[in-house]
């Protein structure tokens, strides 16, 4: 039984239903909204979209208790809190880290939407880039 299915058993079909197409938009958005941190026009709301995107997953992957997307979104949603309030940019480093994340969110959308066991998180993520901009 994969990911998709022990999350059916546990809940109602309605509320995981729900929770894999809104988390489908959110990871598909990540990237662009990654790569517009570069742009200093884009940089605010770029940075801010983010935090919430992650902030909702968290919320809602804590509810459904997926353990390890709930701790990931969580250490980047401190990241990008981080990066929010004491930087007033980002450098390639933590863009080309949270495209990484952002592949590993859109794994397990696939993992879900395959019904596949959630892939194991990538040890390098868990290292946070240089955060100073250049």
């Amino acid at each position: 039984m994969g990911a998709r299915s022990d999350l059916d058993s546990t809940f109602d079909y309605e509320i995981v239903d729900e929770f894999f197409d809104h988390y489908s938009m959110m990871v598909d958005s990540m990237d662009v909204m990654i790569i517009d941190l570069s742009k200093p026009n884009m940089y605010e709301q770029s940075i801010n979209e983010l935090f919430r995107v992650f902030h909702n997953i968290k919320s809602a992957s804590s509810y459904l208790k997926i353990t390890q997307m709930a701790k990931l979104a969580t250490f980047v949603e401190d990241a990008l809190d981080n990066i929010r309030t004491k930087h007033s940019g980002v450098n390639e480093e933590t863009i080309n880290w949270l495209l990484e994340i952002s592949d590993m969110f859109n794994a397990w959308k696939n993992d879900l939407k395959l019904d596949n066991e959630l892939s194991h998180i990538k040890f390098s993520l868990l290292k946070l880039p240089d955060l100073e901009s250049n």
